[in-house]
């Protein structure tokens, strides 16, 4: 990692930070349902805490993937751009 940027290594941090969190809570989760509920739930439809944290995870995922390719992205974009002719 030795030619990585200071926010791509933060990015790296946070997501697996974040990851860490999401195996502890599930983990948690787990041991908290009835044993019928864990072999196969009738209701589909989840627990509210589990899509926030499946949500927040999947922004520190873009946030990451962005801060690390974000200047190769705006390269690319910046180049197609002066390609269009007006």
């Amino acid at each position: 990692m030795g030619h990585t940027s200071k926010a791509a290594r933060t990015a790296l941090l946070i997501f697996i930070a974040t990851q860490h969190i999401l195996a502890l809570w599930l983990a948690a989760a787990g041991k908290r349902l009835p044993a019928g509920l864990r072999a196969g739930a009738e209701n589909d439809r989840g627990d509210v805490p589990g899509w926030v944290l499946i949500t927040l995870m999947s922004a520190v995922l873009v946030a990451g993937l962005l801060a690390i390719a974000g200047p190769a992205l705006e390269k690319m974009f910046n180049e197609a751009m002066a390609q269009v002719q007006p």
